[in-house]
């Protein structure tokens, strides 16, 4: 063994004790720097590891699928996540939730979720499975693009090419073509993953209005079987949890409106829970381990640590001021119709940041009165559109006076009748291949319309009973329509508080 020269060898005798302590102090603190330093390391490497683990465990889907008529980026000021809840059974999630392993995939709910821009406020607009709207073209496995279905269920778009795993592109395409919202991400989650998840919570608080039996869960049994919850608050995990999302029948009216209900109260529950163990990446790494494993994400939510990035940005948001809705709605039929024109101020005010009770949730600073000079509505210019005008209501001259109001901002009216049915509460916009963002300017002329895309060539304006004419520039509504502001969830509301419908 060599020995420095750089310095004298002290003499035994010459040496303190002090001395001597320092130096076995200093060999101690070395000795604890090179622990720690190796302890560090071998963190890193098992936090690459984890990550490489996640990285492996998240499937995305193909963006191909994502068509090219889509909102702008920057619609709205805030971030949009569209979450599924898918019912595939593939991949062992028959065991779960039953049915054939080789069914279609279908998604089993559905909601879009408004992050706003102060990063300290968010919504979730539930979309029933059994709403009508036009499913937009979407792409099938061979490549092929399909026409415009109208009056289609909202559920049947992530059927579109009948694949095992669901067409999660599609129903992007129809909830952008619905909202006017362009979706940032897009997340499903299946069975396995969804009883996972609550797994590693510990469980989550859910209530029952009464007793539920198996007969609840599967109609078609022939006794009501044995008892599966207790009315009243209890906690549930794993097949328990998935059981109490999955009851339709036997609560209420046995509607999908009752069960959404029940669904954004487990949500806020299970957000509750995710809460009070706090959102750090130890506390979520166990968390997205769990969900990575039947996470399907779009590419860009598509590697560990953008969506450990992504969940790390809603740590700020407090529960009370996450909220929970149903897009306006009202029966048609056994079917659900979307309210307009109170589905429009809402995609409205989330757009323009506006919380459920009318605030700005922007993050901006708000300008002084003085520096805020007034806004003025933009005039609309419809030069070398061309517009057909149909009266579909009852009311004798609403055609004409539509036709007037156009003419006069100068679109080309090519004629007026009437529609073949009156029964319109408001106004829709039809649009055929190339012509939607005509189809947008005439929207400016009629606030609250419908855009609808059709098969046929043009633009057709079907004027519903909502339209009194004379209004070009919709302002900004300052809340959404009161019956949503009132009828929303908190995530921080009692479990048992508003489960049911009818």
């Amino acid at each position: 063994m060599t020995t420095s020269t750089s310095r004298r060898a002290v003499p035994a005798r010459h040496r303190s004790a002090a001395g001597t302590r320092r130096r076995k102090s200093g060999r101690r603190g070395r000795l604890a720097l090179g622990i720690f330093l190796s302890f560090l390391l071998l963190v890193a490497a098992g936090a690459g590891w984890i990550y490489l683990k996640l990285d492996g465990d998240i499937k995305t889907f193909d963006s191909g699928g994502i068509s090219d008529d889509r909102p702008a980026e920057g619609s709205s000021k805030g971030e949009n996540v569209l979450v599924i809840g898918s019912d595939a059974r593939n991949d062992g999630n028959a065991a779960l939730g039953g049915g054939d392993v080789n069914d279609i995939g279908r998604s089993d709910t559905a909601f879009l979720l408004h992050i706003y821009a102060d990063h300290k406020n968010a919504v979730a607009v539930s979309i029933p499975r059994d709403t009508l709207v036009t499913i937009p073209p979407c792409k099938l496995p061979d490549g092929k693009w399909t026409t415009a279905q109208p009056d289609t269920m909202f559920n049947e778009a992530y059927s579109v090419g009948e694949t095992e795993k669901g067409n999660p592109a599609c129903t992007q395409n129809t909830v952008e073509s619905i909202t006017g919202l362009r979706v940032d991400h897009t997340v499903i989650v299946d069975f396995k993953g969804f009883a996972a998840l609550t797994d590693v919570v510990g469980g989550v608080k859910v209530c029952l209005p009464q007793k539920v039996y198996e007969q609840d869960l599967k109609p078609k049994l022939p006794t009501r079987g044995k008892l599966l919850f207790d009315k009243g608050e209890q906690e549930v995990s794993g097949q328990k949890a998935l059981d109490y999302v999955r009851i339709r029948h036997g609560i209420g009216d046995g509607s999908d409106i009752g069960r959404i209900k029940r669904q954004q109260a487990f949500v806020a529950s299970l957000m509750k829970e995710v809460k009070n163990k706090g959102l750090t990446p130890t506390k979520l790494l166990p968390l997205a381990d769990a969900a990575t494993k039947s996470l399907t994400v779009d590419p860009g939510l598509g590697s560990a640590d953008k969506l450990i990035s992504f969940a790390m940005s809603l740590k700020d948001i407090d529960l009370h001021n996450t909220k929970f809705v149903t897009i306006p709605w009202r029966y048609e039929g056994s079917r659900v119709a979307i309210v307009e024109p109170d589905a429009g101020d809402l995609w409205a005010a989330l757009k323009a940041d506006r919380t459920l009770d009318g605030k700005d949730a922007s993050g901006k600073k708000k300008a002084s009165p003085s520096a805020s000079p007034k806004a003025t509505p933009t005039p609309v210019s419809g030069k070398g559109i061309a517009v057909a005008v149909y009266n579909g209501t009852t009311v004798t001259g609403l055609a004409a006076k539509a036709a007037a109001e156009l003419t006069a901002d100068g679109f080309t009216v090519t004629g007026t009748a009437t529609a073949s049915s009156q029964d319109h509460a408001t106004t829709v916009i039809e649009y055929g291949p190339d012509h939607k963002s005509e189809a947008q300017t005439v929207a400016r002329v009629f606030p609250g319309a419908a855009l609808q895309p059709v098969t046929v060539n043009g633009i057709n304006v079907v004027v519903g009973e909502s339209y009194q004419g004379g209004a070009t520039a919709s302002p900004t509504p300052t809340s959404v329509p009161k019956d949503v502001a009132e009828g929303a969830r908190s995530a921080d509301d009692n479990p048992c508080s508003n489960l049911s419908y009818g």
